[in-house]
């Protein structure tokens, strides 16, 4: 070990030996001496000075091309996050539109639902409750809306079947569209039912009305001729300034057609005169038409039904109506006279008594007057006459026409 410390030794000696480096300026002379272990000092420094900048040279030089690399997929990175960035946004904005839109169609939809039910009710309402309920749920309800509701007769078509066929509503197709599709579907079927109802009633006012033997056409002429309801004329106006569907304002003019038809036809009916117009029991006596007249004993025109009962048996108004005559007429006796209107006039005659005035307005089944003899009589009855724009008809038809009516009501 000494040995090989006495070789390091000699080596450094060699290597670093004393050294003094004079330096002469001005005549003077000057020197500094360096010591082995300063010339050691600055051998280590220098060695570690050229060694630094050996590695930071092959350094950088090596990882020259490691570092564009990664430059490079930072900047690829970075174009991939500005991609999804600006599609995301472009998602968004589509998202914002489609969302604006289908609002708009929802706030589209409800506005129309809501005037499509509210025509639906004022419709229902106009029909004057048919037994027929809205099927589809009330949006909103506006305050004081209603539609005055007109509409001819003559504008209806020839009825077609209205059957709603549709598929049954599935669960799962649950959403804005079904939803809207299903509240239209149910609409359509309250107009087919409403309109259902309105023409099996006026069928059966028909049937009933034929069976007076009366014309149809007479019974139901124009309103100026034979009176009716009260009809406002701006529904169709209402309906084209609505907004609604064509299609479906058409379909409701057609539905209201129908009940318009209905209410006419049962404001004829009741306006006809087809109560008995003896409120006891009560037998026939004598018909209507020729017969042996029985004071002259010749062939006479009977232009009345004879009603037999017992004296002062009440006699009642046949149909609502008017008095236009109380008093005494020449062969009649004590007689009223009621105008119903629409063209039907009914006569109560041989009367004992007379218990209501001229002007006077008298409802269905109300007493008139007491049965009697009086005038041209020979026992106690009444003499019922049915008139029919200025014409006797047959007051046996009126009758029969009646008690069909009690028997189907």
């Amino acid at each position: 070990m000494s040995q090989f410390g006495s070789r390091a030794r000699a080596f450094f000696d060699r290597a670093f030996p004393e050294r003094q480096i004079y330096h002469r300026s001005g005549g003077t002379v000057r020197y500094v001496s360096l010591s082995p272990g300063k010339q050691a000092l600055l051998a280590l420094s220098a060695v570690g000075l050229a060694g630094w900048c050996v590695y930071a040279t092959a350094n950088t030089l090596l990882e020259g091309p490691q570092a564009t690399a990664s430059n490079a997929e930072v900047e690829r990175e970075r174009a991939k996050y500005d991609r999804w960035l600006n599609e995301s946004r472009a998602q968004a904005a589509a998202a914002q539109a489609l969302l604006e839109e289908r609002t708009r169609q929802f706030d589209r939809a409800t506005q129309d639902f809501e005037s499509r039910h509210e025509v639906l009710r004022s419709l229902l309402e106009y029909a004057g409750g048919n037994g027929v309920q809205l099927a589809a749920t009330r949006p909103i309800e506006r305050d004081g809306a209603r539609i005055i509701m007109a509409a001819s007769i003559d504008e209806a078509e020839p009825r077609q079947s209205r059957a709603v066929t549709a598929e049954p509503y599935q669960v799962q197709t649950v959403g804005f569209r079904a939803r809207t599709e299903r509240l239209e579907s149910d609409q359509e079927r309250t107009l087919s039912e409403l309109e259902d109802s309105v023409v099996e009633q006026s069928e059966t006012v028909r049937g009933v009305l034929r069976l007076t033997g009366v014309s149809m056409t007479s019974l139901t002429g124009g309103e100026e001729e034979v009176g009716g309801p009260l009809v406002p004329q701006d529904f169709v106006a209402y309906l084209r300034d609505s907004g609604l569907n064509p299609a479906f304002a058409e379909r409701v003019a057609q539905v209201a057609a129908r009940v318009t038809e209905a209410r006419r036809l049962s404001d004829v009916a009741n306006a006809t005169p087809l109560a008995p117009p003896v409120a006891v029991d009560y037998r026939e006596t004598s018909g209507y038409g020729g017969r042996v007249d029985p004071f002259t004993g010749r062939p006479a025109f009977h232009s009345g039904l004879d009603l037999a009962a017992f004296e002062r048996a009440p006699v009642v108004a046949t149909s609502p109506g008017t008095v236009v005559y109380a008093g005494t007429r020449s062969g009649y006796g004590y007689t009223v006279e009621i105008d119903h209107g629409h063209g039907f006039k009914t006569r109560y005659a041989h009367l004992r008594d007379i218990q209501v005035r001229t002007g006077e307005r008298v409802a269905i089944g109300q007493r008139v007057g007491s049965m009697g003899s009086t005038g041209r009589s020979t026992a106690t009855h009444l003499h019922y006459e049915v008139w029919f724009r200025g014409r006797a008809v047959d007051p046996v038809n009126f009758l029969r026409a009646g008690r069909h009516v009690h028997e189907q009501g």
